[in-house]
């Protein structure tokens, strides 16, 4: 989770999806946007916009571990 949170962080992806946020509540006006408001109009979004990148650096961890801990 933090490799996830660091790699996210430096694409910037982190600073988008807060102007996302940002906007949707200025467009909304800031008294009427719950949490729950935004993390339904956002995650789509945010999931989607994930570069590839991370994911492939993300999935070759994973598949390193998982065949680290099955040959123990």
């Amino acid at each position: 989770m933090e490799l996830l949170r660091e790699r996210l962080v430096e694409c910037g992806w982190r600073d988008e999806m807060k102007a996302l946020c940002r906007a949707y509540a200025r467009k909304k006006g800031r008294n009427n946007v719950t949490v729950d408001d935004l993390i339904h109009v956002i995650t789509p979004k945010g999931r989607a916009s994930v570069p590839d990148s991370v994911k492939a650096e993300l999935l070759q961890r994973i598949r390193s571990f998982l065949m680290s801990s099955s040959l123990r």
